[in-house]
Parts: C-alpha cells; sequence; structure tokens
C-alpha cells in the first residue's frame, strides 16, 4: 500500500511504526457554523482510509478532536449572543449527526481540547524549562528560532510563513514576541472571555470580572491531544491542506521538542482544498454548501459517492450536476442488488474464487494512494457486467459487489 506523504511530497510505501497496528489522528471541527461539503470531503475520505486500512488487517486507533476553546468560536459566540460551550455543543452534535448520515464511522476517541487542559499545560512548563519557550506578561511564546527544522513540512520561506500567520491570526507585530515568528501556546483571557488556572495566571470563574487568567493557543491543543490519546509517535496525521501552515508546522516543532522523539509523524496526509463559484469553500467566505441541506434533496449516497467520485488530493469545483448524476449511478448499483434481500451488515467475505479478479483490481486502485475515483468507475463496470447477465448466476457477482462498496463505506 502506498501513501503520499505531504512531508517528503513523494508517494511512499506505507508501514507503520508498530506492525499491523495504526495511530492515525485527524484534525477535526472549530464547532461553528458546520458541517458544510468541505468538511465532509475530509472526514468522509480519511473514513475510507480507515476502512481499507482495517480491510487489509491493520488495527486501527483513531483519534478526532473538536477545538471548542479557540479565537473564532469565541468571537462567534460574541456576534450571537451564546454561551461559548453551549455553542460549541450545539454545532458539534449537528457534525456528529451529519457524520453519521454520510456513514462516517466514530474515531476511536473524539476528543474536545478542553478535556486535554492539564496535558497542554505539562508540555507548555516543560519547553519552558528547555528554554524552547518563553513567558512574558502572562502569555507563553514558542521560541521558532530555537528548532531548526521549522519550515520542513510547509516549505514555505520566512516571508511567506510570515504572511500566512498573519492571515491566519498569528499576529506577528505582537511586541511581546522575540521573533514575529513566534507562536503561543498560552496566552492572557480578556475579561469576558474563558480562563484556566496556569503557572502563569490564576483563572476566574464565567463572569467574574478581574485580572485575566489564561486559555490555551491553537497549536497546543492537537499536540497534547495527539500524547494524550495516541503516544508520542504517531503513523498517520491528517487534516485539511490549509492545516499544513501554521498548524501543523507547528504541532512538529512543539511535540518533537517536547517528547525528542523523530519523526513525530510518519505520514502527513492532507486533503485538497473544495471550491464553489471559483473560491475555496470557507466560513470566512460564507460560500458554503451545507450538508444538512443537501441531505433534504439528496441521498447520503449520492453525496459520498460525489465526494469520493474526487481523489482526496485533487481539488475540485462542486455543482450539483455531480449530484442528479450520483443519484442515478446509485440507482443502477441498487438495480443490480434488489433481490439479495435486507442488507447485511456483517465484515465483506471476498473469498470466493470468483471475486479474485475484482478484488484484485480493487486493491491496486486503493493500494495506489487511495484512489477511490477508479475505485467507484470499478463498481460501475461490476455492475453493468451484473445487468448483461440478466437474473440468471449474478448472486456470487453481486455479493463482490456489495463488498467492495462496504470497502468504500456505502
Amino acid at each position: 500500500m502506498k501513501l503520499y506523504n505531504s512531508k517528503s511530497r513523494k508517494i511512499e510505501i506505507f508501514k507503520p511504526v508498530e506492525d499491523k497496528k495504526v495511530k492515525m489522528y485527524v484534525c477535526g471541527i472549530t464547532p461553528y457554523d458546520t458541517t458544510h461539503l468541505g468538511h465532509a470531503f475530509t472526514y468522509v475520505c480519511f473514513d475510507v482510509l480507515v476502512r481499507y486500512l482495517k480491510f487489509k488487517g491493520f488495527q486501527v486507533t483513531y483519534t478526532q478532536n473538536v477545538t471548542d476553546i479557540d479565537d473564532d468560536i469565541l468571537k462567534k459566540a460574541k456576534e450571537v449572543g451564546k454561551n461559548w460551550k453551549e455553542l460549541g455543543q450545539y454545532w458539534t452534535d449537528r457534525f456528529t449527526t451529519d457524520m453519521k448520515a454520510l456513514n462516517v464511522l466514530p474515531p476511536t476517541y473524539y476528543v474536545k481540547a478542553t478535556e486535554s487542559l492539564p496535558k497542554m499545560i505539562e508540555i507548555i512548563k516543560s519547553l519552558i524549562q528547555q528554554n524552547i519557550a518563553y513567558e512574558n506578561e502572562g502569555n507563553v511564546y514558542f521560541d521558532v528560532k530555537k528548532f531548526k527544522a521549522y519550515g520542513e513540512l510547509s516549505k514555505l520561506n520566512r516571508n511567506q510563513m510570515l504572511q500566512i500567520a498573519k492571515d491566519r491570526g498569528g499576529n506577528p507585530d505582537d511586541k511581546k514576541k522575540h521573533d514575529p515568528l513566534d507562536f503561543l501556546l498560552w496566552q492572557n483571557s480578556k475579561e469576558d472571555e474563558p480562563s484556566w488556572d496556569s503557572p502563569w495566571g490564576a483563572g476566574r470563574p464565567a463572569g467574574r470580572r478581574g485580572s485575566p487568567g489564561g486559555r490555551p493557543g491553537w497549536h497546543i491543543e492537537c499536540s497534547a491531544m495527539v500524547y494524550q490519546y495516541l503516544g508520542d509517535q504517531i503513523d498517520i496525521h491528517g487534516g485539511g491542506r490549509d492545516l499544513i501552515f501554521p498548524h501543523h508546522e507547528s504541532e512538529i516543532a512543539q511535540s518533537e521538542s517536547y517528547t525528542h522523539k523523530i519523526p513525530y509523524v510518519k505520514y502527513w496526509i492532507h486533503t485538497a482544498m473544495l471550491m464553489y463559484n471559483g473560491e475555496k469553500m470557507s466560513k470566512s467566505l460564507g460560500n458554503l454548501i451545507m450538508v444538512s441541506d443537501l441531505l433534504k434533496k439528496y441521498s447520503a449516497s449520492a453525496i459520498r459517492w460525489v465526494l469520493l467520485s474526487h481523489h482526496y488530493r485533487t481539488p475540485w469545483e462542486f455543482n450539483y450536476k455531480e449530484l442528479d448524476e450520483a443519484e442515478q449511478e446509485i440507482f443502477q448499483i441498487k438495480t443490480t442488488l434488489n433481490h439479495l434481500g435486507p442488507s447485511s451488515h456483517s465484515e465483506p467475505d471476498l473469498s470466493g474464487e470468483k471475486s479474485n479478479e475484482y478484488l484484485k483490481q480493487f486493491t491496486n486502485l486503493m493500494d495506489n494512494d487511495l484512489d477511490t475515483p477508479a475505485a467507484l468507475s470499478l463498481m460501475k463496470i461490476l455492475g453493468n457486467n451484473i445487468l448483461k447477465k440478466g437474473k440468471a448466476n449474478v448472486e456470487d457477482s453481486q455479493k463482490v459487489l456489495k463488498n467492495l462498496l462496504k470497502i468504500l463505506g456505502f
């Protein structure tokens, strides 16, 4: 099996740290205004990766986080006049409902960032003790100059990193920093923001005025959750391509400085951006196609079909015509399976001789960097061959089709 590694920028043979065991972490949502189709593309693609790894005989431990404390969620809570916790829980519930509708398997661990605060503080204290981080007026920063490999994941030069950091809330002009690229590990909370006790300031009850306590920076949250739930080295770390810098670059710096285990991640896997009306689909641009809205008109299988008809590394432009065509594909496949009886939830049985040809083609495609578009084309070919045979002597072929579709999450 081969996967593209964003760090090496090469397709590499997949070999986990521990034989037949895979530790995987995928950056989850910041729960406000979810779930748009761009989210669904990322999590459906990683769902297929998990399913396929299990089919290949790997034991997968999969952690996904919820960034439930963050500048963006606090800003949104103020805008809509809601408590940040209530807002986060509402959109987290919406997200999990949408993922369940799309038949996305729940991760082994689904964790809120606020549940790992003690681990964040432990890591930050260690980085300060090692003189890799520094405190200034209640804020704690990572000293990027102390980590020589900073930039190896993104391959960006300093000017590019500064511009992107500024665009994504990094504030290079912060006068408390030693260097504009230094990033926050812990920050003072404003009077109307949640805060927690730490060595750099006392927290206070919600609504209590007074000297500010603190809250974590964005990047440290994932480093803490990876370490707490998966350990000091993992096989796969995933997320959208827009997270490569500064988020994943900074994760590497924190985690490798804390654990001294290199590499922190063996394979970095990133999904491409989804476009709509010529621009990246994003909350900030407001050009969102919401999964819950699509489900009112289209089947979950059709939505999943469209998502998997695009390779996870290839940017693409959404249009509704694809969904209409996908409904026809789903109808055609159902036609080939309609006299098999109720859907079985048992594990795929692909041991029969007649399955060998298609199974071999399927695994060759999926082993080649998870080529789901070609795998779906193979499903159509198999389905068409079944229909050509008529109703006689097709049951074995139907079972093959059904079981291969199960591996793809249908």
